[in-house]
Formats: structure tokens, C-alpha cells, sequence
């Protein structure tokens, strides 16, 4: 008789003892598999979480860093280079600059590889009086396109280039001297087309009259010089006023940097507290998640080793139990010829048995309590990133060990016993 024609009717004669060995095995497998599953399915809506909250957060750093830009293309330019023997202290009692420098200059700044600064604008700028309206006063600026910075991937310009013959008038001039747009004017004794009138900015730009930088040059007597180079702070990290000085000196020894427009400020500094903020609160939410899982595996580590204590002394009693019950039966096996090592083998096989029957629907029971009260939406997406081969394969390799160990003392036992003892005492 083979030893599984042995241990299945061992089995069909002890039914309810092989059930209650196969429940207290998915009882502890699926505690196992439940709790793990569990702690996944929280990693796994973790990381959801905060994908999530992370493209918020980019999609509205992207969003604030667009309105940062056309914020700066209202406002307009937030630093000036001047020349180094400007007096601030007469520029900041005036608003007008009053020494000049090289027009050069701002072509090697565009090709000197700084990455701090952007969009350069040289100008001229004089307050003068329009003799052929009065005597009117008014600023009288020269400006042209910006100047390409040649390192960096072209960007859209803050102010378009004024066309030789045009000019562009701010707001409260145009209306006092009842210019409109198309209408002809003289300048110091030049020709002039408006061309543009902006809109009320509420600062001396109301009463500025924009031209071309070479003809105003040349109205000037100053061909091929500016007195200063507007241009844009880059709003990246680290990138503070003393370190474009720095920079901007390296290049350009002889001028001197101001930073002006404090709204533009203001702006950049709320976008970065907003940005702060953000990454506090996700900074926040990765800590309660971490917490959760950390009270979550608190309670697994003490509960999952109490069960597989539990399941495995209780297959060792139900064991115990059978090999006491079956005395006759075992001292008539060996009567007849079965060795110790065959009636060892009996009992062990039937524990292998029951621990591979139990571990099996332990993991599907575990799996399936695991994936349904976790945080995820229990479909089959969920399931086949839940699914873990590995832990599937510890249950089935792990549960029949433990229940042949539980069940190898009543095993040495039974294989132990003497049959002319045990028939001696029928």
C-alpha cells in the first residue's frame, strides 16, 4: 500500500480533525496575506495621492509661472544697468539718468553666457522740452528692439522695436496735446507718425514719448551711446541682486546694477511662497501617510506572529489529539510490518497536505479581504498590481513547513510507540 493510498484514507477517516487543521492554516495565511495586501494597497494609494497632488501642484506652478510672465510683460523690465559713474542718489531724487556708455555694451552682454538676466533693451533717455508744442515738457526716449541674449532659446519680446519716423506716446501726453493714433507731428525738428499711445500706467511713462534709438541719437549728438540697459531678472533659484552684480561685473566692469519695479518683485516673491507652500502641505501629506502605514504595520507585527503562534500550536494539539485517538490502530500498522519511518511519514505527509491546502486559500481569502478594505477601487487593475508572486510563494513554502514542525513531536510520538505494548494493553 502506498503512503498516499496511507494518508488519504488517514484523511477520509478523520475529516473534521483535517478540516479544523486546514482553517486554522488559511486563518493564519490569510492574516498574513490580509495585512500585507493591506499595507500595499496603502503604498499603492500613497503613491496615487501624490502623483495626483504633485501634477496639481506643477499644473498651478505652470499656470502662476505663465501669469508671472505676462505679469512681467505688463509691468515691464525689473533691473537697469547703468553707466558706473551715474549718481543714484541723483537718479533716485530725478528718475533720470544723466551719464552715458557704449552702445557696445549691451551686445556683449547679450553674448556673454549669463544665465541670470534676460530680455536687454538699450535706451537713451533725456527730459527735454517739445519746443513745437510750447515748450511742453516730456521724456524723450530712444529705444529699439531687444537685443537677442544669443545663449538662450529665443523668447517672445517684452517691447516691440519703435520704426524710424513713428513715435508711441504715453497715455496723459496723448490726451493733453489731443494726439491720436495716424496723426503727424514734429520733434526737434523732425517728422513723426504716432504710432501707438498705451494705455494710463500712473507713472512718469504717461509723459514719455518712445523713438527710435538711432534717431534719437543722432537728435542727440550721441551716436552709438546709451545711458542705460533695461532687462529682466531670470526668477530661478539662488538668483539674487548680488549675485547678477556679480555677474554682470565680470562683463561689464564699468556700469552698475539697480533692481526697480517692486510690484514685479512682490509678484515673483508671493509665486514663490505660494510654490512653498505647496510643497509644505505635500510634504505634510507624505508624513500622514507614512504614519498611517507606520500604525498599520505596528498593528500587523503584533497581530500576524500571535496567529501563526496560535494556528501552529493548535495543528500540533489536533495532531496530538489524532495520534492518541489512533494508538490501536497505528500498533496494528506496525504489527503487521509498517517500520517508524513509514508511520513517521504518514502523519507528516498529512500535515505538508494540510499546510499546502490551507496556505492556498489562505492567500486568496487574505488576498481578496486585503484588496477589498484598502483604499483602492477593487477591480482588475487593482488586483494585478496587489498580485505579488513572491508572497504567494512564502505562504505556500512557509505553511506547510510550520504544520509539519507542529506536527512532528505527536509524529515521532506515534512512530515511536511499541505494538506488542499497545496490543498487550487491548
Amino acid at each position: 500500500m502506498t503512503l498516499w493510498r496511507l494518508v488519504t484514507r488517514e484523511i477520509l477517516h478523520q475529516k473534521l480533525n483535517f478540516a479544523l487543521g486546514i482553517c486554522s492554516v488559511i486563518v493564519a495565511a490569510g492574516v498574513l496575506v490580509a495585512e500585507l495586501t493591506l499595507l500595499d494597497a496603502h503604498d499603492e494609494r500613497t503613491g496615487q495621492i501624490m502623483a495626483e497632488k504633485e501634477a496639481g501642484t506643477a499644473e498651478e506652478m505652470a499656470r502662476m509661472e505663465d501669469d508671472y510672465r505676462q505679469i512681467m510683460k505688463k509691468l515691464g523690465f525689473n533691473l537697469l544697468v547703468l553707466p558706473a559713474g551715474q549718481s543714484l542718489e541723483s537718479y533716485y531724487a530725478t528718475g533720470y539718468v544723466t551719464e552715458y556708455m557704449p552702445e557696445e555694451y549691451v551686445h556683449r552682454l547679450a553674448g556673454s553666457g549669463l544665465m541670470t538676466i534676460r530680455h536687454l533693451l538699450p535706451s537713451i533717455e533725456r527730459k527735454i522740452a517739445w519746443p513745437e508744442q510750447k515748450g511742453r515738457s516730456i521724456i524723450l526716449v530712444g529705444t529699439r528692439g531687444e537685443v537677442p541674449v544669443t545663449h538662450l532659446a529665443p523668447k517672445e519680446p517684452m517691447l516691440l522695436a519703435v520704426n524710424p519716423g513713428e513715435m508711441k506716446l504715453g497715455y496723459q501726453l496723448a490726451a493733453s496735446l489731443e494726439l491720436k493714433l495716424g496723426d503727424r507731428t514734429r520733434l526737434l525738428g523732425e517728422n513723426f507718425l504716432v504710432s501707438e499711445i498705451y494705455e494710463e500706467r500712473g507713472t512718469k511713462d504717461d509723459i514719455t514719448v518712445w523713438i527710435d534709438l538711432a534717431q534719437a541719437q543722432q537728435m542727440f549728438a550721441l551716436q552709438g551711446k546709451i545711458n542705460a540697459i533695461l532687462a529682466l531678472k531670470c526668477h530661478c533659484l539662488g538668483n539674487e541682486l548680488s549675485q547678477i552684480r556679480q555677474d554682470v561685473a565680470r562683463v561689464l566692469p564699468e556700469t552698475q546694477v539697480i533692481e526697480v519695479d517692486s510690484k514685479v518683485v512682490t509678484r515673483a516673491e508671493a509665486r514663490d511662497r505660494a510654490k512653498a507652500a505647496s510643497q509644505r502641505a505635500l510634504a505634510a501629506e507624505r508624513a500622514n501617510r507614512v504614519r498611517m502605514r507606520g500604525e498599520v504595520g505596528k498593528f500587523a507585527s503584533w497581530l500576524i506572529p500571535m496567529v501563526i503562534i496560535g494556528s501552529t500550536v493548535w495543528i500540533a494539539l489536533l495532531a496530538l489529539g489524532n495520534v492518541r485517538s489512533r494508538r490501536n490502530e497505528i500498533g496494528i500498522l506496525r504489527a503487521v510490518g509498517f517500520r517508524s519511518v513509514q508511520i513517521l511519514n504518514i502523519f507528516l505527509a498529512k500535515a505538508v497536505l494540510l499546510g499546502l491546502i490551507g496556505a492556498f486559500l489562505g492567500y486568496l481569502a487574505g488576498f481578496a479581504i486585503g484588496a477589498a478594505s484598502g483604499e483602492l477601487s477593487p477591480n482588475a487593475q487593482t488586483i494585478a498590481r496587489l498580485f505579488n508572486p513572491g508572497l504567494l510563494l512564502l505562504v505556500l513554502f512557509s505553511a506547510p513547513l510550520l504544520s509539519a514542525l507542529a506536527s512532528w513531536i505527536p509524529a515521532l510520538i506515534a512512530a515511536g510507540q511499541d505494538p506488542a505494548e499497545v496490543l498487550r494493553e487491548e
